[in-house]
């Protein structure tokens, strides 16, 4: 029995980890096949030069002597869904606020998209050249074209006095009401004396940096992360960012996106010639970053009108599945962004189905923690037959373990009559062996979609489950905290109740599915007591959600067994009757 139970758990464990491994390797994000529309040159905004080599005249780049604004001026866009900071220095964005997201330890603040360094962020800005090069931070002349439409504009000369060219650089800034979208539009214009741009073998570089929001504490992969990825030729692919060398990338995809857990940042370049760069390289200020760069090949003529798209917002499906069906205000369709969003490979689909539900219980009682409690219930009840059978399974063990103890102390020195005559047990009495650890294994995939499903719903953010206690689900709740001092070793800097009551439920319930022969096993005395404590750290800091989800589970697995028990006696009960043990008489003494 005691044999039986540890492989059970060591395949549960090997479950659940190798499940990350198999679906980042042999199940990627599946995609279907759209039109791109950067490849589309006659797409509104697309350059029309024809495409240029790498070889281009380099050329040297000065400001324009032109007088021109001497001083900062700074303009805001208003719309329904964004509240966005602009600043002449650059023409770049230094703040981009969600108004319809908030965060913050009062929940009253929105929430920004451009988390800054040791010094102001500015995103969007445009270098003359690659990567490496300076960004432009000269003032630009503002034009405000609309409430939301405007310019930014100056002059600029290259090459030699002798062989002067002047052009102007245009950055221009789209947003609309209802959307996350915007559009940039970056315009070089010369003249006759400027036959190309090529700055070092580009044209410019388009950077949004150092790292999208909102605010964090760290990025531990799993509860917060930055993912990247890119969709060419209708498949998705992420990418794999370090922080030594930038990852470029050479193809043209479609749009590229940096993604965190509930909010992500996508490009989506409308131009021919063009390379992008993901950078995680660190600068001070910041625990870790997040960039990408467009990098514009060089232009042989003296003009180019480049248009972009960035979608900078929520990663949730009724934000982003507007640019496939085309009801969005750029009339963009089939973009396939959504898949942002699917992250959960080949398990996504059971996921839907129980995010589904999850909303079918919020609409008739809207608290997400009660949503958590009836799909949780929901789900046992659906899973009881599987663990009624496992149960029923672990009876028939137990009932044949002295016959199987016979055998092993009968045929010790032969390995091999033991496995042929435990076969010839097994199938005179009925029993299949993996007939308890069976029922547990097809149960995994639904464990793993629903921590993935409260671990990543969108909805869960910012969704209150008890006043005073549990005022946000995606994050861990706390009854006192002593910031911004932490524990050593430990590093907490709260104390929570949730990780007290799930390591006690825990326990409560190793004890009560605790059989008899197990009582004196060191090893399942430390599955029982050891495992419940390390998890208790391990789990200390997850999103409450996530943890009120294993408790619920646990106190349903807890009156589950109960009910299971109370049978099983019974069963066991009628089994004696039907199959009493024999007894022997003691023999008669002789007569002298």
């Amino acid at each position: 029995m005691e044999k039986r139970t540890l492989l059970a758990v060591v395949l549960s464990v090997l479950v659940i980890s190798g499940y990350y491994i198999v679906q980042g390797i042999f199940f990627p994000p599946s995609v279907s096949v759209a039109t791109e529309a950067a490849e589309d040159p006659t797409a509104p905004g697309t350059s029309r030069e024809k495409p240029v080599s790498r070889t281009t005249t380099e050329t040297d780049l000065t400001e324009s002597v032109d007088e021109g604004p001497v001083s900062e001026q700074r303009v805001t866009i208003d719309t329904d869904l964004l509240q966005v900071t602009l600043t002449n220095a650059g023409g770049d964005v230094v703040s981009y606020k969600l108004k319809e997201h908030k965060e913050g330890t009062e929940g009253n603040e929105f929430v920004e998209m451009i988390l800054p360094g040791a010094e102001e962020p500015h995103a969007f800005t445009l270098a003359f050249g690659d990567a490496t090069a300076k960004p432009v931070r000269s003032y630009f002349t503002v034009a405000r074209i609309s409430e939301y439409t405007v310019a930014f504009y100056r002059d600029f000369t290259m090459g030699t006095a002798a062989d002067e060219g002047r052009f102007r650089l245009t950055k221009t800034y789209t947003f609309k009401p209802r959307e996350y979208m915007f559009e940039l539009t970056i315009q070089l214009e010369g003249g006759h004396s400027t036959p190309g741009f090529n700055f070092s073998g580009s044209a410019y570089t388009l950077t949004f940096g150092p790292q999208i929001g909102p605010y964090f504490e760290k990025l531990d992969q799993r509860y917060e992360y930055r993912r990247y990825y890119t969709y060419t030729n209708g498949k998705q692919k992420q990418e794999k960012v370090n922080d030594h060398v930038p990852l470029k990338i050479m193809t043209r995809p479609s749009w590229a996106a940096i993604a965190g857990k509930y909010f992500t940042f996508i490009a989506l370049p409308y131009i021919n010639q063009y390379e992008i760069e993901f950078s995680t390289r660190p600068e001070p200020g910041i625990s870790s970053a997040s960039r990408f760069s467009v990098i514009r090949l060089p232009v042989n003529s003296s003009r180019t009108e480049d248009t972009y798209r960035f979608y900078l917002g929520p990663k949730n499906q009724n934000s982003l599945v507007v640019y496939n069906n085309g009801n969005n205000d750029f009339n963009l369709r089939d973009m396939n962004l959504i898949k942002v969003a699917n992250t959960s490979g080949f398990l996504g689909p059971l996921e839907t189905v129980l995010k589904w539900i999850l909303t079918f219980f919020y609409r008739i009682i809207p608290n997400y923690g009660v949503a958590i409690l009836f799909l949780t219930l929901l789900v046992k009840v659906l899973l009881f037959p599987l663990t009624k059978k496992g149960s029923e399974s672990t009876l028939r063990m137990q009932v044949l373990s002295p016959k199987i103890k016979e055998i092993q102390t009968k045929y010790k020195d032969n390995p091999a009559k033991i496995n042929a005559e435990m076969a010839e047990l097994y199938k005179k009495e009925g029993y299949n062996p993996l007939a308890g650890c069976l029922p547990m294994l097809l149960q995994f995939p639904i464990f793993i979609a629903m921590y993935n499903l409260f671990n990543n719903h969108f909805d869960l953010r910012g969704a209150l489950f008890i006043p005073g206690w549990i005022p946000d689900l995606s994050l861990p709740e706390s009854i006192f905290t002593f910031a911004p001092f932490r524990l050593p070793l430990l590093g907490w800097s709260d104390i929570r109740l949730l990780p007290f009551i799930y390591v006690g439920s825990q326990l409560l319930y190793g004890k009560i599915t605790q059989t008899p022969d197990q009582q004196g096993n060191a090893q399942m005395k430390m599955m029982l007591y050891i495992m419940p404590i390390v998890f208790f750290f391990i789990l200390y800091d997850v999103p409450s959600g996530l943890l009120l989800y294993w408790i619920i589970s646990n106190l349903l697995s807890l009156v589950q067994q109960v009910a299971i028990n109370k049978y099983l006696a019974k069963k066991r009960a009628s089994m004696a009757i039907a199959n009493p043990e024999p007894v022997i008489a003691p023999k008669k003494k002789k007569k002298r």
